[in-house]
Formats: C-alpha cells, structure tokens, sequence
C-alpha cells in the first residue's frame, strides 16, 4: 500500500538544468502509457529544452514536489491557453505525477501550489483538458473547485480508439484590475 504525501515534501521552481531529465522521463512515461497525454512518441531533450525556454520566455512556472533526497515526484505548470491577446489572463494547467509516486496525495497540494501562482501572477481562469476516462484526475480538479466547462467528444484518437477530452475550469478572483490590450 502506498504510503501518503510526507511533510519532508518541498515544492521548488524547476530548471532545465536540474529537472529536466526527470520531468522529460514522467513525460515519456506518460504518453507510452496512458491517453493523459494526446501525444504518440516520447519526447526528447532537445524538446524538452525548448518546452522549458517557452515556459521561461512567457514567465510560466514549472513547480516541482521533491522529497527529502531531491528526487522529483511530480510537476505542475501552465502556459499560454489561446494566442489571442483576449485570453492573457487565462492558462491551461497540467500536473504529472512519477509512477512510483501516484496515489500518496501529491497531486492536490501540488495544485494548490500551482494556484496560488496563478493567482500571485493575476490569472483569472485556470483550465484542465483532462481525458473523460481519467476519474481520478477529474475527482481532484471537481475537489478544488473546478467545474465541468465541456466534453469534445472524440477529440483524439490513440490505442486504436477515439477520445473524449473533458474541460475543466476553475474561477480565480484576480487580477484585480484587469484590462485591455
């Protein structure tokens, strides 16, 4: 039985230099194994490298759970939701988690760490494109408040079969004074 999240866990602000090869194998991980990721092929470092200087470039945070050792558990980010100037003040969110690591209660404080960023940054809209078939990831964002904004239904196709992707949003009360261009 899995053991639950220990208070010797620390949330840091991932690099490419430390993090990156961690986050690029939950990544890899990820999307040989599961529809929690749309994409076919794993990914290389040298994407990994750019995905990390987009994340830097737009001043999107990339937070990571390590434990006592320095070993990452899991991350959470978000970044740009549509290129439209209308929806800055909105993100798409994301949070993977290690395998060795699923199920000790990381993911819920992970995200809480994640929107309280979200909202130090003035965000205003934080949404989940989760796949429908993933309770469990669709029972913690319905936990911290989000709500169901809409199903595409076969919206990806992978494992020899159509998926339906579920949108999730959660409300923030900021920025508090927002604008126009």
């Amino acid at each position: 039985m899995k053991q639950e999240v220990k208070p010797s866990v620390k949330f840091v602000m991932c690099t490419f230099s430390e993090h990156g090869s961690a986050i690029l194998a939950i990544l890899n991980e990820v999307i040989c194994n599961s529809t929690a990721l749309y994409d076919y092929h794993p990914r290389t470092m040298t994407q990994m490298e750019a995905w990390f200087k987009t994340k830097q470039q737009g001043n999107y945070p990339v937070i990571g759970a390590v434990d006592e050792h320095g070993t990452l558990m899991g991350f959470a980010t978000y970044g740009r939701f549509r290129e439209q100037p209308a929806f800055k003040y909105t993100v798409e969110h994301s949070l993977y988690l290690h395998v060795d690591f699923r199920g000790r209660g990381l993911a819920k404080p992970l995200m809480a760490e994640l929107i309280a960023m979200a909202q130090q940054q003035g965000m205003h809209v934080l949404m989940g494109a989760i796949d429908a078939e993933n309770a469990g990831s669709i029972a913690l964002h319905q936990k911290l408040g989000f709500i169901h904004a809409g199903t595409i239904c076969q919206a990806g196709f992978k494992f020899g079969r159509w998926l339906d992707l579920s949108l999730y949003q959660l409300n923030l009360p900021t920025p508090a004074s927002p604008c126009d261009g």
